[in-house]
Parts: C-alpha cells; structure tokens; sequence
C-alpha cells in the first residue's frame, strides 16, 4: 500500500457496530434455518461470586444473543462453591443437548482456576474458542471455533481494501488467547506477521514498517502516532479506565494523524467480539447437529 498521504487527513474511523449489525444479521438468518430443523441455539453463562464486574458483559451477551436468535441463559453461583462442583455443572451441560455452547466470566474467584475451567469445557461446546483444542487448531489453519477478540481484530481487517496476501503486519502483545491467535490467523490468510512483546527492543522499528498494526497489551498510550506508517490500518483491541473513561492501548489523536484507518475505543473490536461469539454459538450448534447425525442416527444405535 502506498505511504503518501494527505497531512491534513484524519484516519477513517472503522465502526465496528455496523460491521457487527451485519454479522448478527447473517447469524439470525443461519440460527432460524438451524431452528428449523430442530436445532435451536442455545448458550450457557456462568458467572461466579461477585457478579458486579460480569454483569455488564452478561447484560451486553443477553442483547445480542437475542437480536442473533441465539437463546442465552445466565447462571450465578456463590463464591464458596468448590472447583469440583463446578467442573460437575460443566460435564452436565456438557452432556446436554439442548446445550450449545459455555461461557465462562471472569473474573473468578481466586480459588478457581480459569484455564481449568476452559479446558473442561467440551470443544465442541468451546463458543469461545478458549480451549487448547480450539486455540491448537489455529496452527493447522482449522478455524472453525476460534478465541472470539482474536477472530474478531482479523475480521475487521479483512472489511478494509487492503490485500491481505503479503501486507506486512506487527501483532504487539503475544497472550495466548488474543496476539498469538492474531499472528496465525493472519499467517493462515498470507500476511507476513511480526510479533512484538516486552522484551521486544524496539517496538516502533516494527510498527512503523507495518501496513496493519494490532495491539492488544493493556497499557494505554502504548502506541503513537509517531510509531506508525502514514496510511496504515490500527486495529486497538486494547481496554483500559483512564479518569472514567474507557481508553485503547493506542493514543487515538495522534494515531489518528497518520493512520489511514483506526478503530475507536469503544466502538470498535469490542461489538465485533460479541458478534463473533453468537456467530461461534451457531457454529458450534450446527457441528454438534451434525456430530449427533453421524454418531446417534445410523440404524441400531
């Protein structure tokens, strides 16, 4: 892509709920052809403990669940309940179903752990693509229920007129869940990707050579303006509070100045995660639809 740019122009702002409306039109439509058949998609959440921080998330799931066609059921569980109890209340909806997918909130209480949690989740069941089995797939170019922020970050990307066979890209953050799914997803579609860290020694030397930048690391202000390639594509899929208001990891004005395209904080990869789940839970439905009809409806079983 070319680096000329116009110095008095701003980067296009990428509205990612209109991309979102878009996606949970598209997973109506599959959810009311699987209903049809007897398949109604049907997610599970289980919150534990003090609820407070989850509720919003939970809140936010239940709305579009239901504007997707995707049934949405929360559940809450004291505090004190045992890890054991836990992991039987899984196995259950594990084995139900009428169940079509399981989410986990966090945060949990500190006596739980989340990966233990996730990993005992079926994956076929895994709506969040959370589970070893899901995040392994990724490797093999399998994306059938990818991590949701990950797929999400990448979706938006593939809406710009950017070809994606070649660009070079800087992923900066590497957790397990969001930047290293990000650098084989984009690895998967022909990107030459670069991953950055904290024992990176010069981020902005990757980032300013870079035609898209993700950045992912909780740490706002992280990327500026000065760090980017006049015309690039800023993916921020960072969350941060900063006096009261919710914050990226990028510092929009000056970012804003030289990039050619950028997504706000909110209003950007946060609705588009939330669209990739309800597109997961259909997903996960129609897999498991068809799991049953290979193995439970031959004759004699």
């Amino acid at each position: 892509m070319s680096g000329a740019r116009d110095a008095a122009q701003r980067a296009a702002v990428i509205d990612g709920r209109a991309i979102a409306a878009r996606m949970r039109a598209q997973t109506a439509q599959d959810a009311g052809e699987l209903q049809a058949q007897g398949w109604a998609p049907r997610l599970v959440s289980i919150s534990v403990g003090d609820t407070a921080a989850a509720e919003l998330y939970v809140r936010n799931q239940q709305k579009h669940a239901q504007s997707a066609g995707v049934a949405f059921e929360a559940r809450s569980y004291e505090g004190d309940i045992s890890l054991e109890q836990l992991l039987g209340i899984i196995q259950g909806l594990n084995g139900d179903p009428r169940v079509n997918g399981i989410i986990i909130q966090r945060p949990l209480p500190a006596h739980i752990p989340v990966k233990v949690l996730q990993k005992s989740v079926h994956p076929l069941k895994d709506v969040e693509g959370m589970h070893p089995a899901s995040i392994g797939n990724i490797v093999y170019n399998d994306l059938a229920l990818g991590p949701c922020t990950a797929v999400a970050a990448v979706e938006i990307l593939k809406t710009l007129p950017l070809p994606l066979e070649g660009l070079d890209v800087t992923v900066i953050g590497h957790s397990e869940i969001v930047g290293k799914p990000i650098a084989f997803l984009l690895m998967g579609l022909g990107a030459t990707v670069t991953v950055c860290h904290h024992m990176t020694r010069s981020v902005a030397m990757h980032s300013r050579a870079a035609d898209a930048v993700f950045v992912a690391v909780g740490k706002p202000g992280l990327v500026r303006g000065d760090m980017l390639k006049p015309g690039a594509a800023l993916i921020d899929i960072g969350i941060n509070q900063v006096d009261g208001r919710t914050v990226g990891d990028a510092d929009f004005d000056s970012c804003a100045e030289v990039a050619g395209w950028i997504t706000p904080v909110p209003g950007g990869v946060g609705p588009v995660t939330v669209a990739i789940l309800m597109h997961n839970a259909v997903l996960a439905t129609r897999m498991q639809m068809q799991h049953y009809r290979e193995n439970y409806s031959r004759p004699g079983v």
